[in-house]
């Protein structure tokens, strides 16, 4: 569901930078470090993504690397509840359970401990931003692997052309963002 309500999200839409032709040209790169440096837009930005899960019976929330770990660590807090990173390949202590997807040009790897989520457990998925899906999908993928029933995805900036959210609902998961922007 987009909850971007125009100028109700105003502050949160302008607490985040844009950097044109990052990291190539043509790209528009949406920088959230602003508006995490930004006290009464991340707190916003927290509240409105724990809003439809407080009292929901959530056990974990799952971050991405590395801004979902923020977002995510700041949700968990607020949902009175566990954190999981999910990590890119050789960043983790302990054994681990892992998955690889595509990338425009190659594939990757990201990894969670395999004690993380136990079979049953409640979890909302968390990262900055939903652009082509890929990454959110194989994280979706990496907890439903271990039993984890994937309550949501949550994301602050949807890039909804590329179709990402839109890849993860069709996993079954429904998605949370607060704004949209037009573009990549």
């Amino acid at each position: 569901m987009m909850a971007d309500l125009g100028a109700e999200h105003a502050d949160l839409r302008e607490a985040i930078r844009t950097i044109h032709d990052y990291p190539k040209p043509g790209i528009a790169f949406r920088d959230i470090s602003t508006l995490l440096g930004n006290p009464r837009a991340f707190r916003r930005a927290v509240d409105e993504l724990v809003q439809p899960y407080a009292g929901a019976g959530i056990s974990k929330v799952a971050g991405i690397e590395a801004r979902g770990f923020i977002l995510g660590g700041a949700i968990a807090h607020q949902l009175s509840c566990g954190f999981v990173p999910i990590r890119k390949r050789g960043k983790l202590p302990h054994t681990t359970v892992s998955i690889s997807y595509a990338l425009e040009y190659g594939t990757d790897t990201m990894e969670m401990h395999v004690d993380a989520v136990t079979k049953g457990e409640r979890v909302i998925l968390v990262d900055d931003l939903i652009a082509t899906g890929g990454t959110a999908s194989a994280a979706v993928q990496l907890l439903q692997k271990l039993g984890a029933e994937v309550a949501a995805a949550c994301f602050v900036i949807d890039l909804p052309e590329l179709g990402g959210a839109d890849k993860i609902r069709a996993l079954g998961v429904p998605v949370r963002t607060l704004i949209g922007f037009e573009g990549h």
